[in-house]
């Protein structure tokens, strides 16, 4: 099983170290003729969403990548990620629009309004949280359905082989949040 981690901007190299924890294989987009590699899931790291939109389109990653995931690849999007995959996004534009969720931007306001909580996640249990500038899920509908929840906002859901989080689990130390994925890429 080979992971593809986008490597445009954000905390990619925390989530490649998970996967080497993990003993997954992994190699970064930067270009869109890494996009030849074979891979089987697909990680977008948190970082600054509309930064990653752009660099998306100006690369010419975002069709190919927007197609792959609405055809059923297996994606983690964490903070900006969860961004990236929403059909809708307050306080901004919808990147890849493939995952049937509304998110609030920098819900939990600057820098500053950063915390760390624990909670209980659907299918996994109890793990850590690391929020930072983060959103969080206003709503779910379709088939996505909600896995975890902090201070009664929605931090974590998925919808079928799409897997996202409000907060950044590569920023701790448990495995939990990256082993769901890989089941869900296996």
């Amino acid at each position: 099983m080979t992971i593809a981690v986008l490597a445009l901007q954000g905390a990619f190299a925390e989530h490649e170290a998970m996967l080497e924890r993990l003993g997954a294989a992994y190699f970064e987009i930067r270009q869109l003729r890494d996009l030849a590699q074979p891979f089987d899931g697909l990680i977008l790291p948190g970082g600054e969403s509309t930064v990653m939109g752009k660099l998306l389109r100006d690369l010419e990653l975002f069709g190919p990548l927007q197609g792959k995931i609405a055809s059923g690849l297996p994606v983690f999007g964490t903070c900006a990620g969860l961004i990236l995959l929403a059909k809708s996004v307050i306080g901004g534009e919808p990147c890849f629009g493939t995952m049937d969720i509304c998110v609030r931007r920098n819900a939990y306001g600057r820098q500053l309004g950063s915390f760390y909580a624990e909670g209980e996640c659907a299918g996994i249990g109890r793990i850590p949280m690391t929020f930072i500038r983060a959103p969080y899920i206003e709503a779910v509908s379709g088939d996505a359905e909600i896995l975890a929840e902090a201070d009664g906002k929605i931090v974590a859901a998925r919808q079928g082989s799409q897997l996202v989080t409000a907060f950044h689990p590569e920023l701790n130390d448990s495995l939990e949040m990256h082993r769901y994925f890989l089941k869900i890429c296996s």
